[in-house]
């Protein structure tokens, strides 16, 4: 890091010399227009060559095999292009369009636009100004804890089709914008700023994003494993099992609005007040199990699942202390007989 003295020329204009050293490496000379970004955290930047010099708003996909046709579009939305095309050099098979298809529709304001025999280009028309990625991950969090109480209610009666159903989808789609926007922010300052947030926050709303699909998948193994019980837990222990469920959830919520800057320090600390007493519910219902007879390899299963849903909502709860570390609060015990809301 360098320091630079802020200089008046001319009417009162403030220069800043900008270090030779780096600017004879970005191929910088006297003459050269560079682009300044006044950030809305209140950093300046300095930006050489043009906007689509590390912009991949094009890309083209050569390939014919269909697996990797769809690995490269979603990695191409991810990315930030604005419009890719498939062309393999010779007619696209029926298969080679289903994948192209099936991607656009898993993937929010991705659509085909143009096809010919050889060829297909699809377009994702997403304005940056459009997007709320605070509202995408309160999205996410609501899909992903409805998917979580169905895999808990499944240990009382096993539905006939999986608890997650099409909302696995609905959490990819969410994620993957989340994904897109942190991509384009790291390109292209100015996306960040049409974001409407930081470069901090954005991070930490990727990384909460994160934490929820793992949380989601937490979740489809306790489903997993209701589905290979013969018959529903006694009801102490299913009801145990709702509890613990509950719990977890208002965790992640906990944990998710602490992120956003919906709540303060105090309900994450809080949160995990109360992810302890989950813990210490999951230790009673597993020395409960030893007890349990047939059924007690099935169910410890479930009680591992259940497990694992916790410590994924610690994890995002842990997100919700990043950001309160970040903007300086204190992280306190609670006062004795003081609640957070």
């Amino acid at each position: 890091m360098e320091s630079r003295k802020v200089q008046t020329v001319g009417n009162g204009t403030y220069t800043v010399s900008l270090p030779k050293e780096w600017a004879e490496s970005q191929g910088v000379a006297s003459g050269d227009t560079v682009t300044l970004h006044d950030h809305i955290d209140g950093v300046l930047t300095v930006q050489t060559g043009s906007e689509t010099d590390e912009d991949p708003s094009v890309a083209r996909i050569e390939s014919s095999d269909p697996d990797v046709i769809g690995r490269a579009l979603r990695a191409a939305y991810v990315a930030g292009a604005r419009e890719v095309t498939v062309e393999v050099g010779e007619p696209l098979t029926p298969e080679q369009r289903r994948v192209v298809e099936r991607t656009a529709r898993n993937r929010i304001g991705m659509s085909v636009a143009a096809e010919s025999e050889t060829a297909t280009t699809v377009r994702i028309m997403l304005d940056s100004g459009e997007v709320s990625v605070s509202q995408s991950l309160r999205q996410l969090a609501f899909t992903v804890r409805s998917i979580h109480r169905d895999a808990v209610e499944a240990l009382a009666t096993a539905p006939d089709s999986s608890p997650i159903g099409s909302r696995d989808e609905q959490v990819d789609r969410l994620a993957a914008m989340v994904d897109r926007s942190v991509s384009r922010g790291m390109v292209d300052l100015r996306e960040v700023d049409a974001l409407g947030t930081t470069r901090p926050e954005l991070f930490e709303s990727w990384t909460a994003m994160r934490e929820l699909r793992r949380f989601r998948e937490a979740a489809a193994e306790v489903g997993c494993a209701a589905a290979s019980l013969d018959a529903p837990p006694a009801e102490p222990r299913l009801e145990s099992c709702r509890d613990i469920g509950r719990a977890v959830r208002e965790v992640v919520a906990d944990g998710v609005s602490v992120a956003l800057g919906d709540e303060d320090a105090g309900v994450a600390r809080a949160a995990l007040d109360e992810l302890r007493r989950v813990r210490e519910e999951i230790d009673a219902l597993d020395r409960g199990l030893d007890r349990a007879g047939p059924d007690a390899a099935e169910l410890r299963r479930v009680s591992r699942a259940l497990r694992r849903t916790a410590d994924r909502g610690g994890d995002v709860t842990e997100v919700g202390l990043r950001r309160a570390v970040r903007c300086r609060e204190a992280i306190r015990d609670r006062e004795p007989g003081r609640t957070n809301r």
